[in-house]
């Protein structure tokens, strides 16, 4: 049955949009294929165009300013009507019967995610990527939120899934993107869910191909995404949840809280020198230790040698 909606936010994606269409025209469960284009100041949304199947499926838009992932999602969803929601990103694809594996019934249905290197997605094979365990595990909200802690540099991994949405709940809930989010709007969405009692499956199965192009560290984030990802943690606490979950989302809130502290650090350090910066640290005191905490950090990821690039790896043990 034709019953899912791929929804694509792209920017500047003239390269890679192509192959992100063609991904989802590929699969038969997709009866609409929307693409927002964001205000490209490429040639994304003649790309996207050019990718069409003649089935009728796609539909493509361009918004006159750029709103950013959130307004754009929201827009395609508002421009759709099937069932199911699912998110492609726009330099990522779907690998070939992704969503035959996934459970129509959940409100979140999420599979395994392969990242490759931009050299390595043309020749990616699926037929040799590796089996995966049958079965389906169930995430909660404390298990969500436990997955998204940073470990070192790195974001928590479980923030990376692309799960496909049920449009009833999201419609019942009256949730959608929130528009203010450039960061972590993924995150911040598929958490409400389930602190609303969305039933949330994973399946070990790799159905979906994540291309890797350079990762950033916390601190190079804006301000105003950090700011806006810290106030949504707040308002997570504020929801109905059990001590356990209260617990867990409270640490990924210290998590983000020292990232956006030090942020500012280094904002007050680039505007009004260091003198400014270690007064911005240490009034009040208690944020001197988490931003000494960031600094050191990123000066020594700074100094190791990079790491080569795998070719692929996968987010969940397979």
């Amino acid at each position: 049955m034709s019953d899912i909606c791929v929804i694509i936010a792209a920017y500047n994606a003239e390269a890679t949009i192509g192959q992100a269409v063609t991904s989802a025209l590929a699969e038969a469960e997709v009866a609409e294929v929307v693409v927002v284009d964001d205000a490209s100041s490429d040639a994304t949304a003649e790309a996207a165009r050019a990718a069409c199947d003649g089935s009728g499926r796609l539909i493509v838009e361009r918004q006159a300013q750029n709103g950013g992932p959130s307004a754009a999602r929201n827009r395609a969803m508002a421009l759709s009507q099937a069932p199911r929601i699912a998110i492609l990103d726009a330099d990522d694809f779907f690998l070939p019967g992704r969503f035959a594996r996934l459970d129509p019934n959940l409100d979140l249905a999420a599979d395994n995610i392969v990242f490759v290197t931009p050299d390595h997605a043309a020749r990616l094979d699926p037929a040799r990527l590796p089996a995966a365990p049958a079965g389906v595990e169930m995430l909660d909200a404390e298990r969500f939120a436990l997955g998204n802690l940073a470990q070192g540099v790195h974001r928590g991994e479980l923030g990376f899934l692309k799960p496909v949405m049920s449009r009833a709940f999201l419609s019942r809930h009256g949730l959608r993107y929130d528009e203010r989010m450039w960061l972590g709007e993924d995150f911040d969405l598929y958490m409400r869910m389930l602190l609303l009692g969305a039933r949330f499956g994973l399946t070990r199965a790799i159905g979906y191909a994540a291309v890797q192009r350079g990762a950033s560290l916390s601190g190079r984030h804006r301000t105003a995404d950090l700011a806006a990802l810290e106030a949504c943690c707040r308002a997570h606490l504020e929801m109905p949840a059990s001590a356990a979950t209260q617990e867990a989302m409270r640490r990924h809130l210290r998590q983000v809280q020292a990232k956006l502290l030090l942020r500012q650090f280094l904002d007050r350090k680039a505007e009004a020198g260091l003198g400014a910066a270690l007064g911005f640290a240490l009034a009040p005191p208690a944020r001197f230790l988490p931003i000494a905490k960031g600094v050191a950090r990123d000066k020594i990821a700074a100094l190791r040698p990079p790491a080569p690039p795998r070719a692929e790896r996968f987010l969940l043990p397979v």
